[in-house]
């Protein structure tokens, strides 16, 4: 065993001054981020990213960024150790880095992992049996050390053999940030961002739109994930999802975002929002988009109900005859 490890990076507070904890003992760290379309900050532009690799220039230690992809998508669909309060499958998301983390320290012929976990901080995948777990199932026992609450468990193999000194440990634990707020001031951490990052799989309304993406298509893509963070979503049946921005960015987000067959409608000669439909629609599907375009448009419409229908590089147009009743728009909103 050496003095080198893989640190898990995400760039907030915690993982930072793991780093910086193991960086005093004079351990060599290779930083590793996970990005994710799920992450909170990644919504602002991949902050997360942007700040792990600032760390890591200001500590002076090399990264290596990874996307949770489509594979991820799978653990969500169907994870072993279950959901929290939305569907996030923290504990299997935990052992899913961890067991890339494992591949990456033998790639890089390193030792161990560092977190920067603290013990009862997250009620569903810092617990001392969630820990255990996730150290049994990447195949990482007794190779993960929490710097920041080492001393609320057994020790580490680092620890055993001398490498890492668990004197120089600390002892944090529970939901307060004060003790991280403290160690940062003392070891001179500034500029960090929020001290927690959020995932959007916690949010009960945005998994909401998960499972039903999840429950109505087998073969997921990343642009189907990309586009649950953008407009109001609609279920028709099993087949088709209408999809209706509720601002310019978000037009431009689904029309980025549209795929082989979907539909795009958009306004013709009024202001409005974009729709967009997803799936094996049929004859009709379209004068419900547009119905629903209608009905946001409100009074920029101005009583005009022409709309562009656009398919594989095909275009028409077409009217409808009213906006669609709010009952029904209700009625199918996910």
């Amino acid at each position: 065993m050496n003095r080198k490890a893989v640190a898990l990076l995400s760039g907030g507070l915690d993982s930072t001054l793991a780093v910086k904890v193991m960086l005093e003992q004079g351990i060599e760290i290779c930083a590793l981020n996970f990005t994710s379309t799920f992450c909170t900050c990644s919504c602002r532009g991949s902050v997360c990213s942007n700040e792990a690799a600032r760390v890591a220039n200001e500590f002076d230690v090399p990264i290596k960024v990874l996307q949770k992809g489509l594979d991820y998508i799978e653990i969500v669909r169907n994870p072993k150790y279950g959901y929290g309060q939305g569907i996030n499958p923290c504990v299997d998301c935990r052992i899913y880095m961890h067991k890339l983390a494992k591949e990456y320290m033998e790639e890089i012929g390193a030792s161990f992992i560092v977190t920067g976990e603290v013990l009862g901080q997250r009620p569903m995948s810092q617990r001392r049996d969630a820990f255990e777990t996730i150290e049994r199932e990447s195949g990482l026992e007794g190779l993960i050390l929490r710097p920041l609450c080492a001393k609320h468990l057994e020790p580490t193999i680092p620890e055993k053999v001398g490498i890492v000194n668990r004197e120089k440990l600390l002892d944090m634990g529970g939901r307060s940030r004060r003790p991280q707020i403290a160690l940062a001031e003392e070891l001179d951490i500034q500029n960090y961002p929020c001290p927690s990052g959020g995932c959007l799989l916690t949010d009960k309304i945005f998994s909401k739109r998960v499972k039903d993406l999840l429950d109505n298509k087998e073969e997921v893509t990343m642009k189907d994930v990309l586009l649950l963070k953008a407009g109001r979503h609609f279920r028709l049946n099993k087949d088709v999802k209408i999809v209706i921005g509720r601002d310019e960015a978000d037009n431009k987000k689904i029309k980025n975002l549209i795929q082989a067959d979907d539909i795009l409608i958009e306004p013709l000669d009024f202001a409005g929002p974009t729709g967009l439909i997803c799936g094996l629609s049929k004859n009709g599907t379209h004068f419900i988009a547009g119905r629903m375009i209608l009905r946001y448009a409100g009074t920029k419409a101005e009583g005009k109900r022409t709309l562009k229908l656009s398919k594989n590089s095909e275009t028409t147009t077409f009217e409808v005859d009213a906006p669609v009743e709010e009952e029904v728009l209700k009625g199918m909103m996910i």
